[in-house]
């Protein structure tokens, strides 16, 4: 019971996603979960993962980055023009893709950690910039056409190793990644106990590991059923795992954290929040280029309207996955369940007939109701 209060709002948020995703497969005469359909589910939210993850390392800090939907499509446009126009080598335009992007988030973790300007107007004004740096880059036109090695970083799968048509790779793949899984959780568990901790009861314990592996297990069956593994998918695996260990395993991690739910008490434990918060944002920079880029190698061009919102759907991703408006609380893998729940949402809505219009509508509802569930659950545990 400890476990289930200390992770409520993300067991909230998982039991919604599978409740959705169940009415929407019974709404859509099963084209929900059919294999094509996850597959292009993954795809097309590629973007917004890869944000959320460093949106919700900025949210933690108590703050949050409004400019890296335009920085993305910043980034997109030098993509178009360093590899197409100019024709650098893949392996000298994305590092130096995603420099830019390290420094354009450090331009703003400047102004917002040693000069205390307001973080949204900071970032605000850096929404405006890099959307002016796009239509400046590209004239107002298009580049189309990228190399194919390049487009396969977002629209590529793995080859399928035994040949035919159901894809061995992935389900090898995927079953790869469950077994580590719960050899993982074994293992902590383990070392928990041998240091006389509190770990959950054995049938809650067990009933995790089946139902996390299962669901692993799952992805790797509609992947082997439609056209593979995305490649994409094994990018995005590197980096939750990645930053879900800096946050949760590291000095880095902990420093995070405690800027962002106590900056004083942080000082005065010897803690530089300045230089935390403004490697925060380099990291947000960095990874708004990478987003960039998945954004230009997925549609094969470069286009000034390459952001469509981004910014917003990466913050409320976050809150939507278990972040706090106050800082200091939220898990990477909550970014990831928030920007799944948001991606499904639109997803089934759409197979519905539904427009942009209602889509927008209903996640406002959503992330609505996802920050007032969080602020009652708090209400309630401090009038306990």
């Amino acid at each position: 019971m400890s476990t289930i209060r200390g992770n409520i709002k993300q067991l909230g948020m998982i039991i919604a996603l599978v409740a959705m995703t169940i009415l929407f497969q019974i709404t859509t005469n099963g084209t929900m979960l059919l294999p094509g359909n996850i597959t292009n589910l993954i795809l097309q939210n590629s973007h917004i993962l890869i944000l959320a993850i460093g949106m919700m390392l900025v949210i933690i800090t108590g703050r949050v980055d409004l400019s890296v939907g335009s920085l993305a499509g910043f980034s997109s446009a030098l993509s178009g023009i360093f590899i197409i126009s100019w024709g650098l080598p893949l392996w000298v335009a994305m590092p130096v893709v995603l420099l830019i992007g390290a420094l354009a988030g450090a331009w703003n973790g400047y102004w917002i950690a040693y000069r205390n300007i307001p973080f949204f107007v900071v970032t605000l004004a850096g929404m405006l910039a890099f959307q002016g740096l796009t239509m400046a880059v590209l004239g107002g036109g298009t580049i189309a056409t990228f190399p194919r090695a390049f487009t396969q970083i977002a629209s590529g799968f793995l080859p399928n190793l035994a040949g035919g048509g159901f894809n061995v790779t992935a389900i090898a793949l995927c079953g790869l990644g469950a077994l580590v899984f719960v050899v993982f959780e074994l293992r902590k568990r383990k070392t928990i106990q041998k240091f006389e901790g509190e770990v959950a009861s054995m049938p809650f314990f067990l009933a995790k590991l089946i139902l996390i592996a299962g669901a692993i297990m799952l992805f790797g069956y509609w992947f082997a059923e439609a056209r593979g593994m995305p490649i994409i998918m094994i990018l995005l695996a590197f980096l939750v795992i990645l930053y879900s260990f800096i946050a949760s395993k590291t000095v880095m991690g902990r420093h995070i954290y405690a800027t962002g739910g106590n900056p004083k008490a942080a000082e005065l434990n010897g803690i530089k929040t300045k230089k935390v918060v403004f490697w925060v944002y380099v990291n947000m920079g960095m990874l708004a280029a990478l987003a960039g880029m998945v954004v230009a190698a997925r549609f094969d061009a470069a286009s000034p309207r390459a952001d469509a919102g981004f910014e917003l759907q990466a913050i409320a991703a976050s809150f939507i996955g278990g972040a706090s408006p106050l800082g200091g609380v939220g898990k990477i893998v909550g970014a990831v369940i928030g920007a799944m729940v948001m991606g499904v949402l639109n997803n089934g809505l759409r197979l519905l007939g539904h427009g942009a219009d209602i889509q927008l509508a209903i996640t406002g509802f959503v992330l609505l109701a996802a920050v007032a569930f969080d602020v009652y659950v708090k209400t309630k545990s401090k009038s306990a």
